[in-house]
């Protein structure tokens, strides 16, 4: 097939791409490939013997040969003449179901430019990538080099979701009640849509993959990760929650051994319990008195819990940076980018870019997020609080019935209500997180950064909500310590059996004694595509929980571990199993993920903060509930008053020290700061030479 044109250079004829590094690894992917079936390229400087398949789209069983000719006509054709510059294979035969792509030299760079990634140049420095510049950046003409294998398909996927109709148009082989396509309706969008197309997904480099895995968790290794590997195979995003988890793990060294210290030598270290009561307003005095040491555990505890999670933070933003430098993505230019495939809006030329696009005014936006948004989020946080307010009521009721009968059936009961809110903040967190997806889709978010953030800033309240709610009500309402104490460990000993369980147990039962077998015969069998196969696999479900899991243990040891300090030891105990399980799931359980370039882990970084601000606060009242610290200022006559001021005063101050060593740790280093600056200074220079 001849395509019509070239992104920028020439125009399309028949084969190419890449360059020829490391050809091992793409003869093994393109061995079940007929070379010769690759759409070609004019432009000498993309010619290449081997193709390397980068992305799959599975096509309609019943896909008719013309709708799929058509579709590969406009993947190989150049961009201004309404196509994605790619190249494209048809699989088996003409009327396959399948669809291989790759992308040649030239397009691979552009989209490099269009993203804004930062490159080596020639002098070794990291230097955002110019398209009129490329002679002067290392390896630029082998693409296995210059770019990874997760950019390289990232890049694949960015031009197809980009591919709009130029006019208004029939979609062949398609009814046309349903295939009619709008000037610069989303192509691939709306092929979806109408059910040409079933699923667009990166390909696993099986000689590569094998490698990672070898260095990642097969090893007899405890600490440390491939963490370059990981970023080079499975993306930014991976690379930065796997750095997080690990910095994280690091990090829980300190607050355990302390634990273990309070816990196992000095006698009565955190374990003394007690239940404060209020009267006409006064805070009155302790039931129980613990044999805690003159220096109580808690009041350590507390302090360092506030510092520790200042501290961390601080420094995995240093951290951050530099991964960020190291990786090249510290320039990223998603705001001046096509808009994200979801984006709808009238017909018009942007102000900024110049281009032609659909837009949809700010104002309109921030008008459903005030108006519709917040109202629903703060409906369901009122359904979260309702069903714990239910769950206390029932569970009063079930006690006292059970304390009038004593009989079995009674004793029995007292477990419905728990069942009863279990059961409830399920059924309503399904529901929620639906609500939450369908509303950010219609805030209509122009990048993928923005509406993943706002998605993920409404999950993360109702979750913060339906872990925590209970815990603050138990301490500082029911201000029972013992109580919250005993929720707390059963709550992070219940919890990590139950994800060891579903993140090891089952998933290692199910590839080892279910998927095994079909693999076994997929690969026996020299009839089945290999490249298909690939689809078997479930999609990869994201990091969302994967965080949330994270968060959540944050918010045990930040919040709440004054009153349990081994709660950093279950933790790391946790996480050192959790960071090879993690590997295992998303290497051997899951289709391999797209991967769009970050420079940090996000609105997550936010959520960690916000939860190291509200530890100060936390701490600080659950000092004062303690029983050691009650008794010391009964003994010398505080009132209650008194009291009440003395720790406004005291969360006050260690807001205040909080943020000073805030202030003090910069977010990144110098080295750090001055690249960036260098590179922003580069990236000027580059433009101003442009227009002359």
């Amino acid at each position: 097939m001849t395509s019509l044109g070239d992104k920028g250079e020439g125009h399309r004829e028949t084969t190419a791409l890449l360059g020829n590094e490391d050809e091992g690894s793409v003869q093994t992917q393109t061995k079940v490939l007929n070379q010769g079936s690759w759409t070609q390229v004019s432009c000498p400087c993309c010619v290449s013997e081997q193709v390397e398949p980068l992305v799959l789209i599975q096509l309609s069983d019943n896909i008719q040969p013309v709708t799929k000719r058509w579709l590969i006509s406009l993947i190989e054709v150049s961009e201004r003449d309404g196509g994605a510059a790619l190249l494209a294979h048809p699989g088996e035969d003409e009327c396959g179901d399948v669809i291989v792509v790759s992308a040649p030299r030239c397009t691979l760079l552009r989209a490099t430019e269009d993203l804004g990634l930062c490159k080596k140049y020639h002098n070794g420095d990291m230097v955002a990538f110019s398209y009129n510049d490329r002679d002067n950046f290392s390896n630029v003409d082998d693409m296995q080099e210059f770019l990874t294998l997760a950019e390289r398909q990232y890049i694949v996927k960015y031009e197809l979701d980009f591919l709009r109709a130029q006019k208004e148009q029939k979609i062949p082989g398609v009814p046309e009640s349903q295939g009619v396509l709008k000037a610069r309706e989303n192509i691939c969008q709306k092929l979806e849509k109408v059910g040409v197309i079933k699923d667009i997904f990166p390909l696993h480099d099986k000689q590569r993959l094998t490698d990672l895995c070898r260095n990642w968790y097969s090893g007899k290794q405890i600490w440390g990760q491939p963490l370059d590997s990981i970023q080079a195979y499975f993306g930014g995003t991976m690379g930065f929650y796997f750095s997080f988890l690990d910095f994280y793990t690091w990090a829980l060294v300190p607050p355990a051994i302390l634990g273990l210290v309070l816990t196992f030598l000095l006698p009565g270290g955190g374990s003394g319990g007690g239940v404060v009561k209020e009267q006409a307003g006064v805070m009155e005095g302790v039931v129980e008195v613990d044999d805690s040491p003159s220096v109580s555990g808690h009041m350590v505890q507390a302090v360092f819990s506030m510092l520790w999670s200042t501290l961390v933070m601080e420094f995995w933003k240093r951290r951050s940076s530099s991964l960020s430098h190291h990786w090249g993505l510290l320039h990223l230019a998603e705001r001046f980018a096509e808009p994200r495939p979801g984006f709808h809006g009238t017909l018009g030329i942007n102000p900024v870019t110049g281009r032609l696009e659909p837009l949809f005014p700010e104002w309109q936006r921030q008008l459903r997020v005030g108006l519709v948004s917040v109202p629903l989020v703060g409906f369901f946080l009122g359904m979260v609080v309702l069903g714990m307010t239910g769950f206390y009521h029932g569970e009063a009721l079930a006690q006292g019935f059970h304390q009038e009968s004593g009989s079995l059936f009674s004793g029995a009961l007292l477990y419905l209500p728990s069942v009863a809110h279990i059961i409830y903040t399920n059924m309503l967190g399904n529901v929620y997180r639906t609500v939450a997806m369908q509303l950010t889709e219609w805030e209509n978010h122009r990048e993928e950064s923005s509406f993943q953030n706002h998605h993920t800033t409404k999950v993360l309240l109702f979750t913060f909500f339906n872990y925590f709610a209970v815990l603050f009500h138990i301490a500082f309402y029911k201000q029972d310590l013992p109580l919250l104490r005993k929720r707390l460990a059963s709550l992070l000993i219940v919890t990590q059996l139950v994800n060891q369980c579903t993140e090891v147990v089952v998933p290692f039962i199910v590839d080892r004694f279910f998927s095994a077998p079909q693999k076994k015969q997929q690969e026996d069998d020299p009839n089945v595509d290999k490249l298909r196969a690939q689809r078997s696999l479930p999609t990869f479900p994201g990091l969302f929980a994967e965080y949330i899991e994270l968060l959540v243990q944050f918010g045990y040891l930040s919040l709440f571990s004054c009153v349990y300090p081994l709660t950093a030891v279950l933790l790391l105990l946790n996480n050192v199993t959790e960071i090879r399980a993690d590997a295992y799931k998303i290497c051997k359980l899951f289709r391999k993920p797209f991967s769009a370039p970050v420079s940090n882990i996000g609105v997550w970084q936010t959520a960690f903060e916000v939860l190291g601000f509200l530890s100060v606060m936390s701490n600080c009242w659950l000092l004062l509930l303690s029983p050691r610290v009650r008794e010391f200022c009964l003994e010398g006559g505080i009132s209650g008053r008194n009291i009440i001021l003395f720790a406004i005063l005291v969360e006050h101050v260690l807001i205040l020290v909080k943020m000073i060593l805030a202030f003090m740790i910069p977010d990144e280093p110098d080295w750090v700061r001055i690249k960036r600056e260098q590179i922003e200074f580069h990236s000027m220079q580059a433009l101003g030479q442009q227009k002359l």
